[in-house]
């Protein structure tokens, strides 16, 4: 196999709407919306630089200036701050910032994924790239994106993150019938299926917002036609490339992952998001968490008492 190019760049939609959580995101993007302190955008790219990819484009749309603020210098802040002697709020300022290197593009339409993908063609150019989703989060003691990058390293192609869920969750979902390798939590992917219904699927491993994509994508990108909901599916143009030769970029495979994930696009588990880190943050554990279960000691029985 010829040399296999590293992966240095992520590419981060964030162009979306945000109407379920809406009335806060008519003037706020939903990947601002805090985890605690900090905006759930900012636990993306953290991931990112993680796994050392410092070069991170935010495809944005409409009313999602506060993104590009937020990682910009603030430097009215900062002197408020550094006069105050403030330097633990200093250096959180500071931390965001200093993160990475941003570019941004603008999604002039809400085309769907693919299109949000396509967007970064100019700036990615011929390598390839990884794509992380604005609203699910990976714990940061899982390293999944490490290892995506480490198999694209071994195999080349395109490689996508998996979750297993039950029968009756994968029609929420893109699908992926899939094929065993050498390594266990690593397969072939032979198909793709965006939004099964549960007895058309063809495995119980959904796909999750982590991608790390050859540069061909954009190839095929240009040609798929809008698929499920009149939008141009990106899980349409990995399905072609799961049926393209090595050689022109194609092969599409796939990391079991089984560790914590935090999907922030819905209320009830954006709410359990906060909770759980909160419940884990060293300065705020040993209040927060026996006021909870306080609380839950209190309203327990309630949900049920209304359900029934």
């Amino acid at each position: 196999m010829a040399d296999i190019a590293p992966v240095l760049k992520a590419v981060v939609p964030a162009a979306g709407l945000g109407t379920r959580f809406l009335p806060a995101t008519k003037a706020t993007p939903k990947e601002m919306l805090p985890i605690v302190d900090k905006p759930a955008i900012q636990y993306v790219v953290e991931e990112a630089v993680d796994a050392g990819l410092s070069d991170v484009l935010m495809v944005t749309g409409r009313s999602k200036r506060s993104i590009e603020d937020h990682f910009d210098r603030a430097y009215e802040l900062e002197e408020a701050l550094r006069a105050k002697g403030d330097d633990e709020r200093l250096e959180a300022v500071h931390e965001s910032s200093d993160l990475a290197i941003m570019h941004y593009v603008r999604q002039g339409e809400p085309k769907g994924l693919g299109h949000a993908v396509h967007c970064a063609r100019q700036h990615v150019g011929r390598e390839p790239f990884a794509v992380l989703l604005g609203d699910d989060m990976i714990d940061a003691r899982d390293k999944l994106l490490q290892r995506m990058i480490e198999v694209r390293g071994q195999h080349g192609g395109s490689v996508i993150a998996l979750m297993e869920v039950e029968p009756d969750q994968v029609s929420a979902y893109g699908c992926a019938a899939i094929e065993a390798t050498d390594e266990e939590d690593v397969v072939r992917i032979s198909d793709l299926v965006e939004k099964p219904a549960a007895e058309e699927a063809p495995s119980n491993w959904i796909i999750i917002g982590r991608y790390v994509c050859d540069p061909a994508v954009f190839d095929v990108l240009e040609k798929t036609p809008p698929g499920r909901g009149g939008e141009i599916q990106l899980t349409d143009a990995l399905r072609t490339l799961a049926d393209m030769p090595a050689g022109q970029g194609g092969g599409v495979y796939g990391v079991k992952f089984r560790g914590r994930r935090y999907d922030t696009g819905n209320k009830l588990e954006y709410l359990r998001t906060v909770v759980q880190f909160a419940a884990e943050r060293p300065d705020l554990a040993a209040e927060f968490v026996p006021w909870l279960r306080e609380f839950v000691r209190q309203h327990d029985g309630v949900g049920d008492a209304a359900d029934s």
